[in-house]
């Protein structure tokens, strides 16, 4: 499975909007909006699709208009959250004042 960032999306669009869009594209392995604490969608998503379907997803919908905003879509690469995490854990990590 290959990992896609779907970003500039829409407060308006749900899991159901992206599984539509996105299904055409292959079997979707999961769907992840993501919110903030109080619930409010960030205005980006994870999605799982396989690696054919990912480049052609990609290929088709960058750029697209789904809700009135014009999508973002590109393969998901490793952060590096959890490289800044590990040196928190570490006491390495100082934020700047």
């Amino acid at each position: 499975m290959t990992t896609l960032f779907v970003g500039n999306l829409s407060s308006e669009v749900t899991d159901s909007d992206l599984r539509r869009v996105f299904s055409v594209y292959g079997e979707i392995g999961s769907i992840r909006v993501a919110r903030n604490r109080g619930g409010r969608p960030k205005g980006f998503a994870l999605i799982e699709l396989e690696e054919e379907a990912a480049a052609a997803a990609v290929e088709a919908l960058k750029g697209a208009e789904l809700k009135g905003s014009l999508m973002d879509v590109v393969v998901d690469r490793p952060s590096s959250a959890g490289r800044r995490r590990n040196r928190r854990a570490r006491g390495g990590f100082h934020r700047r004042r």
